[in-house]
């Protein structure tokens, strides 16, 4: 089932809306069973997250690690059974730089399967989590 760029968008948007407000039920409703996000080694979040649970897992720990209070999403490329979404990563010091990303999602069967995520500068997150850890 290819899905429609209309869908891919609304799919895209849905997803995170229902992170951002911590809705998993939703969040995990619209993924595959053999669902994974990788986060490269470059980052302190680094690996993979397996299942419907991952994307749950990966934000707990990311969102964990800095002071997140905004993903805006600028962009949405589309392509047959792929999205990438352009985003900016705000953090609650206005001093700190934003996160500068760009995720690629992939679709099987009208479900997300993959999120590949790619940070321009991967110093701002390391900066931001360094900053909420000496706050701790």
């Amino acid at each position: 089932m290819t899905m429609t760029p209309a869908e891919m968008t609304e799919f895209v948007d849905t997803l995170y809306a229902a992170c951002g407000v911590g809705d998993w039920e939703t969040a995990e409703s619209m993924l595959t069973d053999d669902f994974v996000a990788y986060e490269a080694d470059a980052l302190p979040m680094g690996g993979e997250y397996r299942g419907k649970g991952g994307l749950r897992e990966l934000f707990g720990v990311a969102m964990g690690m800095a002071d997140v209070v905004g993903l805006d999403r600028t962009d949405l490329l589309l392509s047959r059974d792929r999205a990438i979404a352009v985003l900016t990563m705000r953090f609650a010091d206005p001093a700190l730089k934003p996160a500068e990303l760009c995720e690629m999602f992939t679709f099987r069967d009208g479900l997300c399967c993959e999120i590949k995520p790619y940070y321009y500068e991967p110093s701002a997150f390391h900066t931001a989590a360094a900053a909420k850890a000496e706050a701790v």
